[in-house]
């Protein structure tokens, strides 16, 4: 490292990134707590595939709101300022969905906190490049370790709680709490160094011409939308879709951020060997086998096996679109930084999320066995008046709004009112036996759709690839004393 990078890196630069990375466990502890909360809070509060794609969604594009809004102005606010907001927004947003009465809140609290995250996105991407200036797609991997690790900490934390006998989804969300105060004590009066667009005197105009007018970048923004959605997408669905075919989908997923965690731990082996657009086209490659495969398992072991190569093509995606940029476009500054990142997430949150879950209902729907599915509505609509009858307050409101549904039309929703009302039941047991394998299927299917899109950003990163490869070996070597020097 020269003497300049190193005037460059401040002298509390490892208690920075250390706070950067708890901060990124806390955005994906809420990813894994909200992940695996999506089937309780569908069956409490009766709520279709295409509700609870919003819910994941929110928690997706909120991402996007706080970054675009926020990200391009990170040099006048300051990096300090944004991340106390971010802390708020976890505080405020978990206890919103703590405290949520139904679909609205559940919505409006999945969206603050992702505003949270966004704003820590905002903030220590830029953070991180700016001390580590000799090192950012390496580095940017490294902080970016701990999403896919605090997703493995917050779902391992939610599986023990289930094991232990305490189910409500309430504690789940819970979690997000503890990692959110450690990354406030962390940063709590540190000093905060200036971001590398300033510190290389670039004006704001110069970062937004750098952005707004480069062709290069609108491809890579484009790019990110479907990288963002084969990572994110898939992830939310995983524990529900997985889990209604009677495999432990939140060990499923445990596993395929804990595999993520690792190899972006060896991020700079990799780096260092293959350009960024190498690593990118491999891993389209092995995400769209991946998605394609999960699509088709129904076992535990075959759950695994897809889950490995999805892991494979999936962890490198957005700490090295962000390294890319950040190398190509020191001008662009938070702002290329930033529109990247909410690409990232806006793409999956208002697009890919919701439309898997359509897919899944349509599907799902299509797969209920119709026989089966008259027989446990028509019998529930029998039996749960008599049972309200004699139930106290919201549980006697539950049962009476399940046989409606019951009564009314031989759908996927009108099984989860009567599977969330009924209890211990054995009505309750007959309808979670019907409807789990059509929930299972239609998610599996919501995979395969998206699968294909991969193809597409191949393609790009191939492309990309060979021009880089024909730049290098057009370029004149650089003398062996300019090396060194």
């Amino acid at each position: 490292m020269t003497a300049t990078a190193l005037s460059h890196q401040p002298a509390n630069a490892r208690r920075l990134f250390l706070g950067s990375c708890m901060a990124l466990i806390a955005t994906s502890t809420a990813f894994a707590a909200v992940g695996a909360s999506m089937l309780a809070i569908k069956n409490q509060f009766v709520l279709t595939n295409a509700q609870v794609g919003w819910i994941g969604g929110a928690a997706l594009w909120g991402f996007t709101v706080s970054m675009v809004v926020f990200g391009p102005f990170v040099d006048v606010l300051g990096m300090r300022n944004l991340l106390r907001l971010a802390f708020v927004a976890h505080l405020a947003g978990t206890l919103i969905m703590i405290f949520a009465g139904g679909f609205t809140s559940l919505f409006l609290g999945a969206l603050v906190i992702a505003m949270g995250n966004g704003l820590v996105e905002a903030a220590c991407n830029p953070l991180v490049a700016a001390i580590y200036p000799n090192d950012k797609t390496v580095k940017l991997n490294h902080f970016h370790v701990w999403f896919p690790g605090g997703t493995v900490l917050g779902g391992l934390a939610a599986y023990a709680l289930d094991q232990s006998g305490l189910t409500d989804w309430r504690l789940k969300l819970a979690l997000i709490v503890i990692p959110t105060v450690l990354y406030g004590i962390i940063f709590f009066g540190q000093e905060w160094p200036e971001t590398e667009r300033v510190r290389a005197g670039h004006t704001t105009g110069e970062m937004w011409r750098a952005t707004l007018l480069n062709p290069l970048f609108i491809l890579l923004l484009g790019c990110m939308a479907i990288t963002g959605s084969l990572e994110l997408g898939p992830n939310r669905w995983v524990p529900a879709v997985l889990q209604a075919g009677g495999i432990a989908g939140i060990l499923v997923l445990v596993y395929i951020n804990g595999l993520m965690a690792l190899l972006r731990w060896r991020a700079g082996d990799v780096v260092h060997r293959v350009r960024p657009t190498g690593v990118l086209f491999v891993c389209a490659v092995l995400a769209g086998l991946g998605l394609f495969a999960l699509s088709y398992a129904e076992t535990t072991a075959a759950a695994f096996a897809a889950a490995t190569v999805f892991a494979l093509g999936v962890c490198y995606f957005w700490p090295t679109m962000l390294g890319l940029v950040a190398e190509r476009n020191v001008r662009g500054g938070a702002l290329a930084l930033a529109l990247m990142g909410g690409m990232g997430m806006a793409a999956p949150g208002l697009v890919a999320s919701p439309a898997m879950g359509r897919i899944a209902d349509r599907y799902a729907h299509e797969r209920l066995p119709v026989t089966e599915t008259v027989a446990v509505l028509r019998d529930a609509a029998a039996q749960f008046p008599t049972l309200a009858a004699s139930a106290p307050g919201k549980q006697g409101d539950d049962l009476r709004a399940a046989a409606s549904a019951a009564q009314s039309v031989v759908t996927a929703n009108a099984l989860r009112a009567v599977e969330s009302s009924g209890g211990a039941s054995p009505i309750a047991a007959r309808a979670t036996a019907v409807l789990g394998p059509a929930d299972n299927f239609g998610g599996r299917m919501s995979f395969r759709w998206i699968a294909p899109f991969s193809g597409v950003i191949a393609v790009v990163f191939a492309v990309l690839f060979v021009s880089d490869r024909r730049r290098a070996a057009e370029s004149t070597p650089l003398e062996p004393a300019a090396v060194t020097a």
